[in-house]
């Protein structure tokens, strides 16, 4: 089975439509880096997408640095600061697709948002 991950900071109080914008950002930055057999095996299954949630920028950069470690596809996405955010700001981050059991490893323990 195959999933792709999106961990998201809670921390930002970011509004449900800036939230879903960055969150797509992140899901669609991964699928692009990622490997085509992966992604093609994704699809085919229904492309499972799970959004997370962690604490702080410390959490998602430990969960980005994990899944880096452990040879996942990660993307991490920085908004440009230009509108809700007054500075450029590290918001999410998306991991795969890629196997379940992988991707759990970083955020098996994580609470869905």
């Amino acid at each position: 089975m195959f999933k792709q991950v999106i961990i998201v900071r809670k921390d930002l109080k970011m509004p449900k439509g800036k939230m879903a914008t960055q969150c797509s950002h992140a899901s669609v930055e991964s699928v692009m880096i990622s490997d085509k057999s992966l992604v093609e095996e994704w699809r085919n299954e229904g492309a499972k997408k799970v959004v997370l949630k962690v604490n702080s920028e410390k959490d998602l950069m430990e969960c980005f640095r994990l899944a880096k470690s452990m040879k996942l596809k990660v993307s991490l996405i920085k908004d440009a600061g230009k509108t809700f955010f007054k500075a450029p700001t590290i918001t999410c981050i998306g991991i795969g697709p890629d196997e379940e059991s992988k991707i759990d490893k970083v955020s098996g323990k994580l609470k869905m948002i």
